[in-house]
């Protein structure tokens, strides 16, 4: 039973994250693959997705998104419990914007 409700929150899962993903990348797709931590190429496969696409890849029983981060700074800087919250998420997402021109950079 838990792991047939564990499977339908992932398949639910997916389903938001992808509606989501296709609503951010039509409406700014720079601001889209950089909150999404997704290359060009998989926005434009995200962004060409049909409705019964979507609804099967969702279907799958592997979750779709993924932390895209690693850094142990930058979870100790989202997770802080400092007076000035602002400039610690400020600050993770300077980190996380530069891992995300490093692996550009990269490719």
């Amino acid at each position: 039973m838990k792991g047939t409700r564990l499977l339908d929150e992932i398949r639910e899962t997916n389903l938001s994250y992808l509606l989501l993903a296709q609503q951010l990348i039509r409406e700014d797709r720079a601001e889209a693959t950089f909150r999404l931590g997704i290359s060009d190429e998989v926005a434009d496969l995200i962004e060409s997705l049909t409705t019964a696409q979507v609804l099967r890849i969702a279907a799958s029983n592997m979750l779709m998104c993924r932390f895209r981060f690693d850094d142990e700074v930058v979870w100790n800087l989202l997770t802080s419990h400092s007076k000035d919250r602002s400039v610690s998420g400020m600050h993770a997402a300077i980190l996380m914007s530069g891992k995300a021109a490093d692996a550009s950079a990269s490719v």
